[in-house]
């Protein structure tokens, strides 16, 4: 029994410093636009939250990252992909009031009740927000099926128009040849996770194709983001911002 009871807590020692990590407080950016300031919450993995205007918009809400319970309801949520760390009902349901509109790929919006499908390059106004679809997959990095881990058409990365200011959030793709049709993108969030989205060198790729004024970084997973950051100093005009996104 008392070996039991230690083995126990031995197991919550573990266990709670990374659930304390992943519920504690979370950065926040401030971003100008030309109808007040946009605040950026960086919960971590693929998971952020942005508020604006009196809106509140999760993108890709995963319960490993933040206690969604405590946070804003959700006006709008976006789901990249099926993924379960991109797609979590738990979370989902925890940010959903009435009125909480989702948008998600077609693939996705088969596991989330009362969806709005955007396909690669539709447009579709969700909560008063202009939301772009825009392509997220895989060329070079496949499992050992050959099959691509985000394959062509099925995911979703997204263009979110605050305002005058557009910010970009990939979802899992590497730097891909749609990237550089994306014209005035201010803020881009760019993952960079090996192997399931770019390696750094992609991840510089996508920089100098998007050009966004401000770059964040996210999805790291292990990434030596020194070495990431290193790359991204030879960008011309783009300023790459680090916020602890693993």
């Amino acid at each position: 029994m008392r070996k039991t009871l230690w083995m126990s807590g031995l197991l919550l020692l573990l266990v709670l410093p990374g659930l304390a990590l992943a519920q504690g407080p979370k950065p926040v950016d401030s971003i100008p636009t030309d109808k007040g300031d946009l605040a950026v919450t960086f919960l971590g993995h693929g998971t952020l939250m942005f508020q604006w205007a009196g809106k509140v918009v999760h993108v890709d809400p995963w319960s490993s990252q933040a206690d969604y319970a405590a946070l804003p309801k959700a006006d709008l949520i976006l789901i990249t992909h099926e993924h379960t760390d991109h797609l979590d009902g738990g979370a989902i349901k925890a940010l959903r009031k009435d009125g909480t509109a989702i948008g998600s790929s077609l693939k996705a919006s088969a596991n989330l009740d009362g969806a709005v499908v955007l396909r690669n390059g539709e447009s579709k106004e969700l909560a008063g927000i202009l939301v772009d679809a825009v392509p997220a997959y895989n060329r070079q990095h496949k499992r050992g099926s050959g099959e691509p881990y985000h394959p062509q058409g099925q995911g979703n990365g997204y263009v979110l128009h605050f305002g005058s200011v557009r910010v970009y959030v990939a979802g899992d793709t590497e730097a891909v040849p749609e990237m550089a049709a994306l014209k005035g993108v201010d803020v881009a969030f760019l993952p960079v996770n090996l192997p399931y989205t770019m390696t750094t060198a992609m991840l510089a790729e996508a920089a100098r194709m998007i050009q966004p004024r401000i770059l964040y970084p996210y999805h790291t997973g292990d990434t030596d983001m020194a070495k990431a950051a290193a790359l991204l100093a030879d960008v011309p005009g783009v300023e790459t911002r680090l916020r602890p996104m693993k």
